[in-house]
């Protein structure tokens, strides 16, 4: 394939899926931001302005309650702007001179605790909405859920090495009990480089087996090339059965797999902080906006799906303790409710200031691992070298 006819196929279908990726980043950060609006409100806040997106206003009403709705030219984001911020990052506290009427709806006059609430409900709403979210396909779509039963041991593995069969059953591994054949899937790709004890059950025999899954590069739907653990066994076609559940047991799974989701992610980060884990699977938007078309060829489902692990992800992303993001914010308040004082604001300032050196920086290196991924950027080194 020559250099244009690989730029027509990265082209072809682009702006599809920009698209679907703008309406999914659209409704996760609306959920986020109307986390802080409706807790700020709670709490007698006045909310200037409720932001999608940023850049000059492409439309916007005032309510009536006084906050200013609008939709910003770039859709990458979004904030609340309250009444005594001085930014709508919420980093220092506005210093113009306020009537007791104004304090009681400043967000700067209102108590530590109160003004935690109001930084904790985006994130806290991005769980809810991922967790109502999952909890709602599983009524309505159902839990897909496979048998730890093998169907197929593929040659050359690390099953076939450790001697596993056709219609074997995986009972547990390293002494965590399986139920379902995606709980196999999700300890493997945890467990980098690490030895699996694997008990399995065989007819009426039980044993034990090692194996160790070897790390393969497959090409992803859109070409990417990515890393990832296989111990090479398939699912049992005929074992796979999806259950629709009741309110109660749909909420219950939602949270078991919203808890299996985020140990995951915490597990994954470990473990590029370790070098266990390659940093190359660190993405960025490119790689978000990619998966959002991967989901939209998938169906509707996949999009509901994609948008709940997106919501999550942000929720989670916005709890880490780094200033300018919410946990940032909140550690901020952990010190004033231990102090009995907010910090001072050059401590406030340098704190802002490398918050944000650390997110901008972290967004090039994830940015810079899509563009690596692409194929063009194989094809244009052949090009030039």
């Amino acid at each position: 394939m020559d250099l244009a006819s690989l730029l027509n196929s990265v082209l072809h279908g682009v702006w599809y899926y920009v698209v679907i990726f703008l309406v999914i980043l659209t409704v996760v950060v609306f959920v986020h931001e109307l986390g802080h609006f409706l807790v700020a409100r709670w709490n007698g806040v006045r909310v200037e302005v409720f932001s999608i997106g940023f850049g000059p206003e492409v439309w916007g009403r005032v309510a009536a309650d006084g906050t200013r709705w609008r939709i910003g030219l770039l859709p990458l984001g979004g904030y609340v702007k309250m009444f005594g911020d001085a930014d709508a990052a919420s980093a220092t506290a506005s210093d113009q001179p306020m009537t007791e009427a104004e304090k009681a709806q400043a967000f700067c006059h209102k108590r530590v605790g109160q003004r935690a609430a109001i930084v904790v409900a985006g994130p806290a709403a991005n769980f809810i909405f991922a967790i109502l979210g999952l909890a709602g396909m599983f009524m309505v779509l159902g839990q897909p859920v496979t048998q730890p039963v093998i169907g197929t041991v593929h040659p050359g593995t690390a099953a076939e090495a450790a001697g596993l069969l056709a219609g074997d059953r995986i009972t547990a591994i390293n002494g965590r009990g399986v139920e379902r054949f995606q709980d196999i899937q999700r300890i493997v790709r945890l467990e980098i480089e690490q030895d699996l004890r694997l008990s399995v059950k065989r007819s009426d025999k039980a044993f034990e087996v090692t194996a160790r899954p070897r790390i393969i590069s497959r090409k992803g739907v859109f070409g990417d090339m990515e890393k990832v653990p296989v111990l090479g066994i398939s699912a049992d076609p005929s074992s796979t059965a999806v259950i629709k559940l009741g309110p109660i047991s749909a909420l219950g799974e939602a949270l078991a797999e919203t808890e299996n989701m985020v140990r995951s992610t915490f597990i994954g980060i470990g473990q590029m902080i370790n070098g266990t884990r390659d940093t190359d699977e660190l993405g960025g938007p490119i790689r978000i906006a990619k998966g959002a078309g991967e989901a939209a060829q998938l169906g509707l489902a996949s999009v509901v799906f994609y948008t709940i692990l997106l919501s999550l992800n942000l929720g989670l992303i916005n709890l880490f303790p780094i200033p300018v993001l919410d946990g940032g914010h909140l550690m901020f308040y952990a010190f004033e409710a231990i102090l009995g004082r907010p910090l001072g604001e050059k401590a406030q300032e340098y704190g802002f200031r490398i918050g944000l050196f650390l997110v901008l920086a972290l967004m090039v290196f994830a940015t810079r691992n899509d563009l690596v991924s692409l194929p063009v950027w194989d094809m244009l080194k052949r090009l030039f070298s």
